[in-house]
């Protein structure tokens, strides 16, 4: 499908550069990203901060992806759609709650916003999800509303992630780009409104399919941060996955990706903003909270 009435929308971490109209992303696919390797674009380690898995060649932890991550809990917006949240509901913490040593030391130093994504178990396909905010490094974590409940991969969670296999990768990633069918809701991000680009379910209004794609917030997993959702580039290969977003629910589990409401999505777009280094942290409890991903 042509990316017909594509736009380009310039925020505030910059402006997209649009793919050619050929290009129709695996919106039906467990949201993941295809790429060639990226020329000039050097894959950090899995360290403080990394918004990759590590080569898929076997280096992870077991021996797949090192996805560097933790799930957790998301949070979203106030009751009024502002992101802000509810003084009444919200809770702080010195450390974000369930995440254990693995996933916390990868979060950037510079980081103020996390949307935490928390699942009981591998083979779970719904989640909890909560936003946490902090003014500075030495600041406690405050959570941003009330916890919401997602759903993720219809065959649970995995530490290495590859095309096709319908589970969620677990760890720790940035948010650099958003998008989707609809407008621009108000975001920071940079966001790439492409009506006729993603493209999914019947086409029908009470296909919940249809709406899925209307806001996509990208996870950068196996894609080069910053660039727009539609970009191709799988740095770590095809074989990797890619398109992992978090978009809107279709009332059924992800071939990968974390779903939320569309009211929740919209909310939560307005909260985040690039100069707060925002950073998705997702998977199962369990994991999240190990001291070392296995």
């Amino acid at each position: 499908m042509a990316a017909v009435g594509a736009t380009l929308v310039v925020g505030t971490a910059g402006a997209f550069q649009l793919v050619g109209s050929d290009h129709e992303p695996a919106t039906q696919q467990s949201t993941e990203q295809r790429s060639p390797a990226a020329a000039g674009f050097a894959l950090a380690a899995p360290g403080p901060g990394a918004a990759f898995a590590s080569a898929a060649s076997g280096t992870g932890a077991s021996g797949g992806l090192d996805n560097g991550g933790v799930g957790g809990t998301m949070v979203s917006g106030g009751s009024d759609g502002s992101g802000e949240g509810d003084a009444a509901t919200s809770m702080v913490s010195a450390t974000l709650p369930g995440v254990g040593e693995w996933a916390a030391s990868r979060l950037p130093a510079e980081t103020r916003q996390v949307i935490l994504v928390s699942a009981p178990g591998r083979a779970s396909t719904t989640n909890t999800v909560t936003l946490w905010q902090r003014a500075d490094e030495p600041s406690p974590w405050t959570r941003q509303g009330l916890p919401l409940s997602g759903r993720n991969g219809a065959n649970g969670w995995t530490t290495s992630h590859h095309e096709g296999d319908r589970r969620s990768p677990i760890g720790v990633f940035s948010l650099t780009a958003a998008g989707g069918k609809l407008p621009d809701p108000g975001t920071a991000l940079p966001y790439e409104y492409q009506p006729s680009f993603f493209a999914a379910g019947s086409g029908d209004l009470d296909d919940p399919m249809t709406a899925a794609f209307n806001y996509v917030v990208a996870i950068d997993y196996n894609r080069i941060p910053g660039r727009p959702p539609s970009d191709p580039a799988r740095p770590l290969g095809e074989r990797a996955g890619g398109d992992i977003w978090l978009h809107v629910d279709h009332e059924a589990p992800t071939k990968g990706c974390v779903s939320l409401p569309q009211e929740e999505v919209g909310s939560i777009l307005r909260w985040l903003k690039p100069a707060s280094h925002p950073m998705i942290v997702m998977g199962d409890a369990p994991s999240l909270a190990a001291r070392t991903l296995t």
